[in-house]
């Protein structure tokens, strides 16, 4: 099996979230009076429910003080301005939630191109301790038939994929 590099550029652009501030430090370590070292988390979103669900999943479950908590949506033109501004928004209302349900901060960026490369080229670029994405919950079948976007990720990030499969629960909204 042959690796393959790729060092093509990408378009970017970092979307400016409100200006929100925790209201408390992190905790210091008890042991050393030191401020604890937060963590970079990935979390690749979209607009489905699924993205939602891993998203709410990572917050509950992973983030802890002093993490930074990167959002990133792969879109296939950034000229197209409808799809921006919604992202935008989507990105906006992620990040306040971020801050209420698990008081870390939120960096959040839109990429251009095919959306595993473009998860995987980030979390190279951030090396983060984990990229967490949503799943539609499809068949092993159907994935490789059709590709999948957690699958590619699974066998190319370098970065620790967690891959959130939707519970029969999670229907049309992400309930934890």
């Amino acid at each position: 099996m042959e690796t393959i590099v790729e060092n093509e550029e990408y378009n970017w652009s970092e979307v400016k979230l409100p200006s929100l501030s925790l209201e408390h430090a992190p905790e210091l370590d008890r042991e050393t009076g030191e401020r604890r070292r937060g963590r970079d988390i990935l979390i690749a979103i979209d607009h489905g429910p699924n993205s939602k669900h891993a998203f709410d999943w990572a917050l509950v479950h992973l983030c802890r003080l002093a993490d930074t908590v990167h959002l990133i949506h792969a879109v296939s033109s950034m000229k197209n301005e409808i799809v921006y501004e919604m992202t935008q928004g989507l990105m906006e209302k992620l990040a306040v939630e971020a801050i209420e349900v698990a008081m870390v901060q939120t960096k959040a960026r839109i990429v251009e191109g095919e959306a595993g490369k473009a998860i995987c080229k980030e979390a190279e670029r951030l090396k983060p301790a984990a990229v967490v994405m949503g799943t539609r919950g499809r068949s092993l079948i159907q994935s490789v038939l059709q590709g999948s976007v957690s699958e590619y990720c699974f066998h190319n990030c370098k970065a620790a994929p967690i891959i959130i499969v939707p519970g029969k629960e999670a229907g049309e909204i992400s309930v934890i």
